[in-house]
């Protein structure tokens, strides 16, 4: 498990993110690279089918006991559930449709955000466009913990609760470091997803309305696929700030765990990050990666010195331009 010194900050750094270096490194030594940034027309239909999968689900929970509908929700809603936060952030990076189509992607991410239950898409574009061009920024970057979280969930069972709660904190840590302005799509994203619950009440009733909220909490707290959001960026080993993982879920999850790759490319959708992976093999196969992330999970509740502040933060320089 390592010493028992618990970290008491963050980790300051004074040198920019590795990604914008090696991704200048990787393409002037392998330029075939820019052929793979280009869109995944595949992810439309797959959205659909998933969306289409939750409709389905919602109408056959209707009439179940209730504790079926909760044994539902953990099994299987869950899981598509975050897969389709997933499609998101797929589709934030314009990756359904093109860069040329920007506001294709932005209708299209409202579409798969329905199933959700809560609005979502719109608001993770703008922020997580900031997570790319600022990482570890501090007030800028909202996937960094606050002092409190880093402060507060300190032992075994504090950050047990800090991951069944992450949604919540995920949801509520961007009007505490840096709020926005709302935007037109933000209310149009609130008032598609107010309409579309509504029409599921109205037609299924509150257990398909249940099966559909609680899916989504479940899938982004307590869940195997949650690993991914401590795998990314926690400093398990000093001085690495962002980790692959190549283990199966991936095919669940768009490749999001190729994050290094990712990270270096975010404009190459999930499907192609195993072949950057390939072609510049030399430089992500000695990199730290994980093969696992329930172990990634229970690693992080059990090591003493892993905590929410277990991440690399900047003091940003310069102008910082925000969507």
């Amino acid at each position: 498990m390592g010493n028992t010194v618990a970290r008491e900050d963050f980790e300051w750094v004074y040198t920019d993110q590795p990604h914008a270096d090696r991704r200048k490194e990787i393409l002037a030594k392998h330029p075939e690279i820019k052929a793979l940034m280009k869109p995944d027309y595949n992810l439309i239909w797959v959205v659909v089918l998933m969306v289409l999968a939750q409709l389905t689900a919602f109408y056959l929970v209707k009439d179940l006991d209730w504790k079926w509908v909760v044994f539902w929700a953990y099994v299987f809603g869950s899981c598509i559930s975050h897969s389709m936060t997933l499609a998101i952030h797929e589709i934030s990076h314009n990756s359904a449709f093109g860069n040329s189509k920007a506001m294709w992607n932005r209708w299209f991410g409202i579409f798969a955000n329905l199933p959700l239950g809560l609005p979502y898409s719109i608001s993770f574009k703008r922020y997580h466009m900031d997570h790319h061009r600022y990482l570890g920024g501090d007030g800028i970057d909202v996937d960094i913990p606050t002092n409190f979280e880093g402060w507060f969930f300190c032992t075994p069972f504090r950050k047990f609760i800090w991951i069944v709660l992450q949604p919540f904190f995920y949801a509520i840590r961007p009007l505490c470091i840096n709020p926005k302005p709302i935007t037109r799509l933000e209310i149009i994203n609130l008032l598609a997803q107010l309409i579309f619950d509504v029409a599921i009440y109205y037609l299924w009733g509150g257990k398909s309305i249940f099966y559909m909220l609680a899916g989504s909490v479940l899938g982004l707290g307590l869940h195997p696929i949650s690993g991914h959001f401590i795998a990314e960026h926690y400093m398990f080993l000093k001085g690495h700030e962002t980790y692959s993982y190549y283990g199966p879920l991936n095919l669940l999850t768009f490749n999001v765990g190729y994050h290094n790759e990712h990270h270096d490319f975010p404009n190459i959708p999930g499907k192609s990050l195993p072949l950057v992976k390939k072609i510049a093999a030399e430089y992500y196969d000695n990199l730290p990666q994980y093969n696992s992330w329930i172990k990634v999970l229970y690693d992080f509740v059990m090591d003493d010195t892993i905590s929410p502040y277990s991440r690399m933060k900047r003091q940003l320089k310069g102008e910082v331009k925000q969507d």
